[in-house]
């Protein structure tokens, strides 16, 4: 199969043949429709976060179940699925807490004989091939756990399928169970790319009364009002917190960072009123920490991460699946261009300027 891999940190991915095995018990084979370019893989890219090389990136998807291995009773061939990397055990305490996202058993993760090989031609043919986080859907092939993918009804267009399994459960389900946005609640978003596009949606879905959408990028104001938000603040030109103090009266219920920046994490922090929540979404880089002002803790506000968005993603899925062909979820709006495998790299250049949502790879464009 063809498949988008990272030999080697800060340079362009490699359209390679890369080899896929038969599934083993617990396994499911997909082909892949469709794969959101999502910044996280960008991260890897650039060296931010680290990956084993060679590896085929990619970790958004969705498609369908070719073939299943011995004991799969979640899924059958034929069925239309998300995948998730959230994959979960079932059974660790995590898990049974209902903290499906936190789980890290490795019997999930660690399998005797590599899914994925250098194909003939390479530059080590027949020798190992990395999976990124127990997905790699940059390939026109998935082959993974089935507790990594649930399946979903099959008017599901599946090229808007696909950002539902990386960007929109991290962003709504970071509004919905992270920080449990309640109706008439005010929230603010740092960063309107896909992730806080899909925080700003969440928001909405659950109520807010009040959503500050925060930017550098001007044109970033239309399209986040179009998700929910009812407010927009040019981050460039203004002081966003002193904006969000006075706009709100004091700050926000919630706040959400969906950019990866510590400076913009200490914002969230700071434009809370008291007895507010602020929520890390983005990927802060590894080694880098924030700095907070210890006595703004007595007024009881508070600043946590948010793992994909605290998903139980095989139920939150179809029902985001259902919000969307009920017109409450915004997928359509989020798709700035639909792209071949061959086009990948040109997608992260554009992902850089900040000007775009999210590109899509379609396997049969």
């Amino acid at each position: 199969m063809k498949a988008a891999v990272l030999r080697e940190v800060g340079k362009p991915l490699q359209i390679e043949d890369v080899a896929v095995r038969k599934p083993g018990p617990r396994e499911v084979l997909i082909r892949t429709a469709a794969a959101g370019v999502c910044h996280s893989d960008l991260h890897f890219i650039e060296g931010s976060y680290r990956a084993q090389m060679p590896v085929v990136l990619g970790h958004e998807s969705a498609g369908v179940v070719e073939a299943i291995g011995d004991d799969v009773r979640t899924v059958k061939v034929g069925d239309h699925v998300i995948t998730c990397l959230s994959v979960f055990c079932g059974h660790c305490e995590d898990c049974l807490g209902g903290r499906m996202s936190l789980c890290r058993s490795p019997e999930v993760r660690q399998v005797e004989t590599p899914r994925l090989s250098q194909g003939a031609g390479g530059p080590q043919a027949g020798g190992p091939m990395n999976q990124f986080l127990n997905l790699s859907s940059f390939a026109e092939q998935m082959l993974i756990h089935e507790h990594a993918c649930t399946a979903i009804r099959k008017d599901m267009p599946l090229d808007r399928a696909a950002l539902i399994g990386c960007g929109v459960t991290t962003g709504v389900g970071a509004a919905i169970h992270t920080s449990k946005v309640r109706p008439g609640e005010t929230v603010a978003v740092i960063g309107c790319g896909g992730v806080g596009l899909s925080a700003i949606n969440g928001a909405a879905i659950a109520g807010a009364g009040r959503i500050i959408a925060i930017d550098t990028t001007p044109a970033k104001d239309n399209i986040s009002r179009q998700f929910g938000a009812t407010d927009f603040i040019n981050a460039a030109e203004t002081d966003a917190v002193k904006a969000v103090m006075e706009m709100t009266g004091g700050g926000v219920h919630h706040s959400f960072e969906a950019i990866g920046l510590a400076r913009t994490a200490e914002q969230a922090f700071n434009m809370l009123r008291r007895g507010g929540t602020a929520n890390v979404i983005g990927m802060i880089p590894v080694g880098q920490t924030i700095s907070l002002m210890g006595a703004a803790f007595l007024g009881e506000k508070r600043i946590q991460g948010s793992a994909m968005g605290s998903n139980r993603f095989p139920v939150d899925m179809p029902r985001y699946v259902d919000f969307y062909l009920s017109g409450k979820l915004k997928l359509d709006e989020m798709i700035s261009r639909r792209i071949r495998l061959e086009d990948i790299n040109e997608a992260f250049a554009e992902m850089k300027t900040g000007a775009i949502a999210r590109s899509v790879i379609v396997f049969d464009a």
